[in-house]
């Protein structure tokens, strides 16, 4: 007589649950900054012969372990490796002006700086985000402020940076009237994060920002093709 099996349940696999634990093992956990000249090399399409670099601001150790360098790309802190758009910029790996030498992955002793930090910084996680570093910006990088479609642009100084329990890193811009103190420093009253008052911020580098201000006609062209697609959403920046 054979035997009768009971079907087993489905096995439900819920997709949300899994993306959001893959996000979250990607979050940031630790910033150190760079502070002997390694850069960014990336490509352009417009130009397939020649090659770009622009300075790493920080290196950052995620949850999972990687090591990533991290430059202000657009709007926001971005990984290094994540930049693989033609058009705006695609990544090639990092390089040492001293020596010339282009490196395909973060140099080793980032990732043991990186490491040991972590470890001695050993947070309590929370439900609560907090947080959890702060750097101040070594590089001039400014910030593109959008409030409104129909208003002006403000350009704004980027004073630090601010990493979160959730992985977010923020820009610090000063609130002019609340400045009491000069030079302004990360931890002073009248920093704010940018996107706790802006709808959008996008960041350049200091000699993008200089030619900003001197309303460089090329450049300001460039600033109202990018922008203005994404005024006129109701998103966020």
């Amino acid at each position: 007589m054979g035997m009768s099996l009971s079907p087993r349940p489905a096995r439900v696999i819920d997709l949300a649950t899994m993306r959001h634990k893959l996000q979250a093992r990607r979050r940031l956990v630790r910033l150190s900054p760079e502070l002997d000249g390694l850069e960014m090399v990336y490509s352009l399409a417009s130009e397939p012969d020649a090659l770009f670099s622009m300075p790493l601001l920080a290196w950052g150790l995620r949850e999972d372990g990687e090591v990533v360098g991290l430059v202000p790309w657009m709007e926001t802190l971005t990984p290094c490796h994540q930049l693989d758009d033609p058009e705006h910029g695609r990544f090639v790996g990092y390089r040492d002006p001293e020596t010339e030498e282009l490196l395909i992955s973060p140099p080793p002793h980032k990732a043991c700086e990186l490491e040991h930090a972590a470890a001695y910084f050993d947070y309590e996680e929370t439900a609560e985000v907090t947080l959890i570093q702060q750097l101040p910006d070594s590089q001039g990088t400014h910030a593109l402020c959008v409030d409104e479609p129909d208003q002006p642009w403000q350009l704004k100084q980027v004073f630090g940076w601010r990493l979160y329990s959730d992985g977010n890193v923020e820009a610090l811009l000063a609130d002019e009237s609340r400045i009491e103190s000069t030079p302004i420093l990360p931890g002073d009253a009248c920093l704010y994060p940018g996107r706790s008052r802006h709808h959008m911020v996008y960041f350049f580098q200091r000699s993008v920002a200089n030619r900003i201000r001197e309303q460089d006609p090329g450049t300001l062209e460039a600033l109202a093709l990018m922008v203005a697609p994404d005024t006129s959403s109701d998103g966020r920046g």
